[in-house]
């Protein structure tokens, strides 16, 4: 599954935070979505079409508090740049 979109509420702590992900491989799309960083509670929603998971990650961004980053660019770079060793 690639990341297609990649979101975080700018909070840290376990309390606090909230992270977005939105992944598809190319026919199936997936948002899951993580409250309390790493070892976290989390949800994961399945769907059809990249029109409905996004409007759900949307929905998930406007619902929960902070002020939420886009950092799919980032990560984007990042699983680009080449490994070494």
């Amino acid at each position: 599954m690639e990341v297609r979109g990649r979101y975080w509420n700018g909070a840290w702590g376990r309390m606090a935070r909230r992270d977005i992900w939105l992944v598809s491989d190319g026919q199936l799309w997936r948002v899951r979505g993580r409250l309390g960083g790493d070892g976290g509670q989390e949800v994961s929603y399945g769907f059809r079409d990249e029109a409905s998971a996004r409007s759900m990650a949307d929905r998930m961004v406007k619902t929960s508090a902070g002020t939420w980053r886009d950092l799919t660019e980032a990560v984007r770079q990042e699983a680009n740049r080449p490994q070494t060793h």
